[in-house]
């Protein structure tokens, strides 16, 4: 059984019984992240199809809607220890969840912007170990949050094997 089953209601009437609101603001803050990774990559679609890519590699179209779902689960996923937790109790998990998001937000700028890639793979090896510490306090917490987070662990997991070989493939460009 959920462990937070009774918290959750705790918290619904700390925080004014307005959890839906919470939702929102947890939602603005993944897709500002995702905002400001998008910055960085206004061109990324040309400098990707240029580079030397595994055959592994996907096409650029599929990291849109990947991104975008993922975003929204991660949101879901600290609504939902916020939720459980409220902000006094859950936060250290949900700085944890706001320092991977820094990371994630990097990524995007130091790989396409600036083109560093030694320093976007170690951002992403950051991020990868940051996420993987956010799923195992998210599931601590309340097993839906970190589950929630497994499809993204999965996929920084991806990331982190192709940000690799591509800085390795690109050595002039990266």
């Amino acid at each position: 059984m959920d462990n937070t089953l009774v918290s959750d209601g705790a918290a619904r009437r700390r925080e004014g019984g307005r959890p839906w609101l919470a939702l929102l603001a947890w939602l603005a803050l993944c897709y500002a992240v995702a905002a400001v990774g998008a910055a960085a990559s206004l061109n990324s679609a040309g400098i990707y199809d240029v580079l030397d890519r595994p055959a592994w590699a996907p096409p650029a179209s599929v990291f849109g809607p990947v991104w975008t779902a993922l975003y929204a689960m991660m949101a879901v996923a600290a609504w939902q220890v916020w939720r459980a937790r409220g902000w006094a109790r859950g936060s250290g998990a949900l700085l944890l969840f706001v320092l991977q998001l820094v990371a994630n937000a990097l990524w995007t700028w130091l790989f396409f912007r600036w083109q560093q890639g030694a320093l976007a793979f170690a951002d992403v090896a950051l991020l990868w170990l940051l996420l993987a510490a956010t799923v195992v306090v998210f599931w601590r917490i309340r097993r839906s949050a970190g589950l929630l987070l497994l499809p993204y662990l999965a996929w920084v997991s991806f990331a982190c094997a192709l940000s690799w070989s591509i800085w390795q493939r690109n050595p002039q460009v990266l």
